[in-house]
């Protein structure tokens, strides 16, 4: 079993930044492929950021590229979500999520297992 924690979220300004952590505990956080998912009031929620095992690969939604950056600290237990240029429809509750398996569709919710409560972003304009 594993156990997440997100913090970090916050209010921001159109333009700032903010950075995301996911803490894991429970069993070894460098067996899995990770990744942050975000949902808006009313919408689906949506594939952001996935990171492998090493961190050696990663992947991004196509709204965030170029703005987002995945990492993680397996020593620390822990994965990141860089967001700079921060917009409005950036607005979402963002997850932390962890597979229990290497090969999975990583822009796909039901590739992963775990999921953290969530943390609110809020990029005012």
């Amino acid at each position: 079993q594993v156990q997440l924690a997100e913090s970090g979220g916050g209010l921001v300004q159109t333009g700032g930044s903010l950075r995301l952590s996911c803490a894991a505990s429970g069993r070894t956080f460098s067996t899995y492929p990770m990744g942050w998912f975000r949902q808006a009031p009313g919408k689906e929620r949506e594939f952001v950021a996935a990171s492998t095992r090493t961190g050696g690969i990663t992947y991004y939604g196509d709204s965030v590229k170029g703005r987002f950056t995945i990492s993680r600290n397996n020593a620390k237990n822990t994965v990141y979500l860089q967001m700079n240029s921060l917009k409005p429809e950036d607005t979402a509750v963002y997850y932390c999520t962890a597979a229990s398996r290497v090969s999975i569709d990583y822009q796909g919710a039901r590739g992963y297992d775990y999921w953290g409560q969530g943390t609110q972003v809020t990029v005012s304009s």
